[in-house]
């Protein structure tokens, strides 16, 4: 029962995280993945930012299209392989 109450507990209120920041980065197929979290010591984290790698992929696209006409930007976007709900800010 104790064990039962204590899962109840932490599925509902969650981990309390010590105060402090992180940056987690690991290899996606398409480039690096990372995370930054920024804790307060409650159980919410104060801020968590996720870095998709489409996002450096979209960056660069001001370099590879300068010459570029604007039907070019298609082939351009297919060729990055961008999913658009990762690079959405």
């Amino acid at each position: 029962m104790e064990s039962l109450i204590h899962h109840f507990k932490l599925f509902s209120e969650g981990y309390s995280v010590p105060p402090g920041e992180t940056y987690a980065a690991i290899e996606a197929p398409k480039g690096e993945m990372g995370v930054y979290l920024v804790s307060d010591g409650s159980n919410r984290p104060y801020r968590c930012k996720i870095r998709a790698p489409g996002f450096a992929h979209l960056a660069g696209a001001d370099f590879m299209s300068r010459g570029a006409w604007l039907p070019d930007m298609v082939a351009l976007i297919g060729t990055m392989d961008l999913v658009f709900g990762e690079v959405d800010r």
